[in-house]
């Protein structure tokens, strides 16, 4: 099959932030598919001005120069979504080819998907990755009713338009069944573990600690993500603090970037424990992440606690999974529960910080304790979030999509996560 693939935030392995997409896709191309991404190319250098193809892997990559970052405020990002949009339109409806896949977010991206499927006369297939507008309505983006009803249609409108829909967690399954959209037409695909390029590898994890002198040997205590007000770092500040006075050798470093990240900084310079025991560095390749979780004791997967947040599928969970680390999460939900019941972390869930320190402190130092978590998180990696299952499930769904689309495709991803 020819598939045309619309994701605004494509990523390789060599830039920064999630390759969900680069990876399922790679392995659909190795499956004998031809694959085109419509996607939106975000440095601001302004030496790109239009449209440009490029091959990684054998995948073709159509990049258009829409400027966007984390540092971006609503208003800015959702003229970048609008700016794509016209854009992926035209660029999508002239590719040919025999399904459309549209991955959210944002939600915005439905229409080029919608347009495309459409003028070509092929079903598209959309991706729920957030719960959109939930979420910016829950945080406070979308807040005039005129923007909530219309995105509300929208969100309809894109489910309606979909042939199948595939949804990244049971609780974002569950929002697209309550939107109307029957619950027989969505399978649930969460993202998943790149158990080979996040083997556990020792070495890298020891020259990753060699090269940092305030590191060496000590405990650590890793988040690596998006510096979002969604995402709370702060509260690695606070963790900080209280370990400071628990353990002053337990070191935490906070990796990556976003409009939220000098805010952490400055809390973190007036709670004294910026570069005392809290570090910072940026945002790298997901190439090179592999040697920070090596390096890594304990992982972490943060969010505020809304409600709207609790089905999220954040990457950076799996990561962790994969190189066989504990992971620290702050949050409920199915992730949660996952931690809960497979004994692979810790669920902090509603712990007050100076508990949460408390068992940090001991765990963090039980090498027994790191030693059985991890290989329960590595086995839970391969036997449940593997990339290679993963990727299987998904040409299941876009072939019954495309040549039986009468038949159910709920079956075909059938995991009790």
């Amino acid at each position: 099959m020819k598939i045309i693939y619309l994701h605004q935030y494509f990523n390789t392995p060599e830039m920064s932030g999630s390759t969900r997409t680069y990876e399922m896709v790679r392995r659909l191309v190795a499956a004998g598919h031809e694959v085109h991404i419509v996607t939106s190319w975000r440095e601001q250098d302004g030496k790109k001005k239009e449209w440009f193809t490029t091959n990684e892997d054998g995948i073709v990559v159509h990049w258009y120069p829409v400027p966007y970052s984390n540092h971006m405020g609503y208003s800015r990002r959702i003229r970048a979504f609008i700016q794509f949009v016209l854009a992926a339109s035209k660029k999508a409806a002239s590719l040919k080819g025999d399904v459309v896949f549209a991955c959210s977010a944002p939600l915005t991206i439905a229409i080029p998907g919608v347009i495309a499927a459409r003028k070509n006369r092929i079903p598209m297939i959309f991706e729920v990755r957030d719960l959109w507008p939930e979420l910016p309505i829950a945080m406070g983006a979308l807040r005039n009713p005129v923007s909530i009803f219309l995105a509300r249609a929208l969100e309809r409108w894109a489910y309606k338009s979909s042939a199948a829909v595939v949804a990244l967690s049971p609780g974002m399954k569950d929002g697209v069944v309550k939107a109307g959209y029957p619950a027989e037409r969505v399978a649930v695909i969460p993202n998943s573990s790149d158990n080979r390029q996040f083997a556990p590898n020792p070495e890298a994890g020891q020259a990753f600690r060699a090269a940092r002198p305030w590191l060496g040997s000590k405990p650590l205590l890793i988040y690596a993500g998006t510096f979002g007000p969604i995402n709370g770092v702060g509260y690695m500040v606070d963790l900080a603090e209280a370990l400071l006075e628990r353990n002053p050798d337990i070191r935490i470093l906070l990796v990556g970037d976003g409009m939220e990240r000098p805010k952490v900084i400055e809390k973190a310079k007036a709670r004294g424990v910026y570069e005392k025991n809290l570090f910072f560095e940026n945002q790298m390749p997901k190439k090179d992440v592999t040697a920070l979780f090596a390096a890594a004791d304990i992982s972490s997967s943060l969010f505020i606690d809304i409600p709207e947040m609790r089905p999220n599928s954040a990457n950076k969970f799996f990561d962790a999974l994969a190189s066989g680390t504990p992971v620290l999460i702050n949050y409920g939900g199915w992730q949660h529960d996952l931690v809960t019941s497979r004994e692979c972390g810790l669920a902090m869930w509603k712990k007050p910080i100076n508990e949460v320190a408390d068992i940090v402190a001991e765990k963090i130092t039980d090498a027994e304790w790191c030693r059985k978590t991890g290989e329960a998180a590595r086995q839970l990696a391969e036997t449940m979030f593997n990339r290679d299952l993963q990727a299987r499930q998904l040409e299941k769904v876009i072939r019954t999509a495309v040549e039986t689309p009468d038949l159910p495709v709920a079956p075909l991803a059938e995991l009790n996560y």
